[in-house]
């Protein structure tokens, strides 16, 4: 696609944007008592935002023009906030994580996969060489530790001499038992067929009926082939049938890679060139304009001076630098009309941006005429006007220093005041307590490696194992299918299990997104703490490594099994946690992986654990969450696979959000067994019913089927596949001697969850308490204000 296009793609997405934010607006307004009415309309909403993120990301990771872009992303992370927004309020309508939208997609003739929230690519791409520098540190503290484990892994043991003369002689002696073999194979054949032929001699000693028998042969299986080949072309057309070459890249997803690449390419250089003309445009304006704006300025000054003299009797009040300076002097608005405008704003908190984003570009771009500018670089005059109003405010803290002084003076000499001395000594006072805090401050942060870099503290964790390499996996590989009956489930009142990409998107929305995104992160609703529940492999690790893989986050390991041992004692704990939170902060994003959780807040700690005293952490967690701030990109996620081991209340405490991830449904088993067969190198044909395979296998997780594909697709059997195609039994055959996750077992989980506090409130909103408990809210709430008063 050409600049032009992405230009055109782009005003789309403006036009789409302009009218949700103008129905959104009158919508805020309307009051609306209707609990299902009210969600259908912040799931259109949510549906909407969803499809502008989509085509803005994709503008932003294309156009080249340096200012366009500026502001896109402004645009783009106030929609994704929003979009986090919408998620917090549907959560707390409904008292679920998981939401349904089959009856609303179909209204606007959507598909659930256009509900898929992309991931920014711009979270690595702006940050490819910071993280590509941690690795290639990593990588190198581990190998000089000898805590490389992926070089330990596949390193070749040596042998003797002898020993591998031997091997060879085997191997040599097998070969020729194979050609000896092949041999006499031949030899039995050829005698074989001579019996034969003396045998049937006389039966076709005809040459007419020999022909006869040779046509009907070849005709049924020439008609065989072509009504193989026509039920082949049918399910094609059918789309039940996937058409030949599908899985192979063509040459216009090539070229399209390529031209990409030459973008990316562009979009640099235009960067480049735009930082360079902002310093070079700034300077030429401070040396030819500069002059003049600190006359114009120092001439505005002087004249509001005569003009207060002249109305009141006095010179005014000189405003200070914290209020603004002189700038406030002359704005339009006053104080009264600035709190009326702020009362009659939404709660949102990324509705403003978005509406002054979209304003920027119906002022600058709507109607802009770029004919000039094919290359889409920067445009001069923009970066004159932005540079200008820069040049303005440092000139103006100048000009307001020296007219503060003048104005002394012309007290002093025209009207002989002087400064009261109360006014000072209040200000005094105030910089005495301000000083006080600060000490106050001090003692509470106080910094136990004061004396050292960060990158000493950043190879002691590594050393330690606490900081580890998280493996690269994407979000995408994490396959399932939606759950296409959720609403019709929840209207008989049945309560859905989620589907796999119900896990994926809130993984996306609590996790991802505000790690990648530092302005969405301090505005959005925050989200500390993550705990992934599920049986054993269903993939919660792999969330977790996927989570680091998308953001490019550090991924510290504080696992009860991992710091056994590690930093002991009272102060050791104190110590290590600094040197975590430190480290973390200061190379955010950040994971801190708690595997196993449940160890933490074990309601009995088992004899053969007392040693590794797992409850370390158990009290210094809820103590962490109160320190971290909106501008510490850091996220607790918790593991575990036994949930009912722990405390439930002090459980709950830590982690914010839980979610639940049950064993994969028919559809996803149906998915994950195509794309798992497919990307072990395996061939799917007619011979293999992946149908039979998914319903068979239920209440078998992915990890299951994963190790029953890779035991079954060894390299001898990827190379008999062209003889032999894989079939279900060889699969089946695998999976009968392992244990599947159970009704019983699924249903402790669902039990557990219905324990939590979000769970608790779904319940009591099914039954129809929702509303007395409200009440019983507000009553304590009163209750308590009035103690206060």
């Amino acid at each position: 696609m050409s600049n032009a296009m992405y230009n055109k793609m782009w005003h789309q997405t403006q036009e789409a944007l302009n009218y949700v934010l103008d129905k959104e607006s009158q919508k805020m307004i309307e009051p609306q008592r209707n609990q299902v009415f009210i969600f259908q309309m912040l799931a259109t909403f949510y549906i909407k935002y969803v499809q502008i993120f989509k085509d803005m990301e994709n503008v932003y990771d294309q156009i080249v023009h340096p200012q366009k872009r500026i502001l896109i992303r402004k645009i783009l992370d106030a929609v994704m906030g929003r979009i986090l927004e919408l998620k917090n309020e549907m959560v707390e309508l409904e008292l679920t994580e998981f939401h349904y939208f089959d009856d609303i997609l179909q209204d606007l003739k959507l598909v659930p996969q256009q509900l898929d929230i992309p991931i920014p690519k711009y979270f690595l791409k702006e940050k490819l060489e910071v993280i590509k520098g941690r690795e290639k540190i990593l990588a190198q503290i581990l190998a000089e530790s000898g805590l490389d484990t992926a070089k330990v892994k596949y390193s070749v043991k040596g042998i003797p001499f002898e020993e591998a003369i031997k091997l060879i002689q085997i191997a040599e002696r097998a070969r020729q038992g194979r050609l000896r073999a092949l041999f006499m194979k031949q030899i039995y054949l050829r005698e074989y067929r001579a019996k034969q032929a003396k045998i049937f001699g006389e039966k076709f000693a005809d040459a007419g009926a020999a022909a006869l028998c040779i046509q009907k042969v070849w005709r049924r299986f020439y008609q065989c082939k072509k009504t193989g080949r026509q039920r082949e072309e049918e399910m094609i057309f059918l789309g039940m049938s996937p058409p030949p070459l599908f899985n192979e890249v063509s040459a216009t997803i090539m070229q399209a890679e390529k031209v990409n690449l030459l973008r990316n390419e562009v979009q640099t250089k235009h960067e480049e060139d735009y930082k360079e003309a902002m310093v070079i445009i700034k300077d030429d304006l401070k040396l030819i304009e500069g002059p003049d704006i600190k006359e114009t300025l120092q001439d505005q000054i002087w004249h509001w001076f005569i003009e207060c003299r002249n109305l009141t009797g006095t010179f005014p009040e000189y405003p200070e630098v914290e209020e603004g300076g002189s700038a406030i002097i002359f704005t339009n608005k006053t104080p009264q009309q600035e709190e009326d405008e702020e009362w009659k704003m939404s709660p949102s908190v990324f509705l403003r941006t978005m509406e002054e984003g979209n304003n920027s570009y119906k002022d600058m771009w709507m109607n802009k005429d770029e004919s000039w500018n094919f290359s889409q670089d920067y445009d001069p005059d923009l970066v004159k006007e932005e540079k200008r109003k820069e040049l303005e405010s440092e000139i103006r803290l100048q000009v307001d220093e020296l007219m503060r002084q003048e104005l002394k003076n012309l007290k002093l000499a025209v009207n002989r005041e002087k400064e009261y001395p109360v006014r000072a000594g209040k200000k005094r006072g105030k910089k005495k307590n301000k000083g006080r805090k600060k000490g106050k401050k001090g003692k509470k942060d106080k910094d136990l490696t004061a004396d050292r870099t960060i990158e000493s503290l950043y190879k002691e964790l590594v050393q330690e194992g606490l900081l580890i390499r998280p493996l690269t996996v994407n979000l995408s590989d994490y396959i399932g299918e939606y759950n296409y009956l959720g609403t019709t489930l929840r209207q008989l009142s049945i309560e859905p299990m989620p589907s796999l990409l119900d896990v994926r998107q809130l993984i996306t929305l609590y996790g991802i997104l505000p790690l990648g995104s530092a302005a969405v992160h301090e505005k959005a609703p925050l989200v500390k703490s993550l705990l992934l529940v599920g049986p054993s492999g269903v993939g919660k690790e792999m969330l977790v490594h996927a989570i680091c893989t998308e953001t490019g986050a550090n991924l510290f390991n504080l696992s009860p099994s991992n710091i056994a041992g590690k930093y002991p004692g009272k102060n050791g704990l104190e110590m290590m946690l600094h040197v975590v939170f430190k480290v973390a902060r200061q190379l955010q994003p950040s994971v801190l992986w708690i595997q196993d959780t449940e160890k933490t807040f074990y309601k009995k700690v088992p004899n053969a654990e007392k040693l590794n005293e797992p409850k370390r952490l158990k009290k210094q967690l809820p103590k962490i969450l109160k320190l971290l701030k909106p501008d510490d990109r850091i996220l607790i996620v918790g593991t575990t696979q036994r949930p009912f081991d722990a405390e439930l209340q002090s459980f709950c405490k830590v982690y914010q959000k839980i979610i639940l991830i049950p064993r994969p449904d028919y559809a996803s088993r149906y998915v994950l067994w195509k794309q798992i067969i497919q990307r072990n190198g395996g061939v799917l044909t007619n011979a293999l019913n992946v149908s039979c395979l998914a319903k068979v296998t239920d209440g078998f997780t992915q990890g299951h089927i994963v190790e029953v594909v890779k035991d079954v697709l060894t390299d001898q059997r990827l190379w008999q596949q062209g003889r032999k195609p894989l079939t279900a039994g060889e699969f089946i055959a695998v999976m009968s001697s392992m244990n599947p996750v159970y009704q019983e077992e699924e249903e402790s989980f669902k039990n557990w969850y219905a324990k939590t506090p979000m769970g608790r409130k779904r319940a009591l909103a099914l039954t129809g308490g929702g509303t007395e408990r409200n009440k019983g809210k507000k009553e304590k709430k009163g209750k308590k204000e009035k103690k206060k008063k």
